[in-house]
């Protein structure tokens, strides 16, 4: 789940649910198949959350885009709730965490590095098949299409 959607959840009480417009599990709106009416109704949560609970607001707000990304891309199903879901990151990060706990000596950057990758080397055993794994040559495609006309992150134009 991601995290704004996770804050959200925490929102307002159960006895001013009805009347900030949270009744609705906050979770179906980032599910739904048009991402143009989910932004409109995850901002008019946003706007209704904004006078008791701003922060929620705020966090909402915050990853609203970037949350709606793989749906704009026309991503669906399974493929969909794994790239939402934060869950495989977090239990990497635990078992490299956990792999490194004996260290008690850091000498420097490369050895933290050399540590990580021999906990995600270790937290590899645990990994399973994506869901959704058939549709991610169809992410691939969109991401793609997408990014077509943006040059690359490490591009670097070069004067003559």
């Amino acid at each position: 789940m991601p995290y704004p959607q996770r804050t959200q959840c925490r929102g307002p009480s159960p006895r001013r649910a009805a009347s900030v417009g949270a009744g609705q599990a906050p979770g179906g709106l980032w599910a739904k198949e048009d991402p143009e009416q989910a932004h409109r109704e995850l901002e008019a949560l946003a706007r209704a959350l904004q006078r008791h609970h701003p922060g929620a607001a705020s966090s909402l707000r915050e990853g609203l885009e970037e949350t709606l990304t793989v749906s704009r891309l026309g991503i669906t199903g399974s493929l969909l709730k794994t790239v939402f879901s934060t869950n495989p990151v977090e239990s990497m990060i635990e078992i490299v965490r956990e792999h490194a706990s004996n260290v008690k000596r850091w000498r420097d950057g490369e050895m933290a590095l050399r540590w990580a990758a021999a906990g995600m080397e270790a937290a590899r055993s645990q990994f399973r098949r994506v869901k959704g794994y058939r549709q991610l040559p169809q992410l691939a495609v969109a991401l793609e299409r997408a990014t077509a006309d943006q040059p690359a992150p490490l591009d670097v134009p070069t004067t003559a």
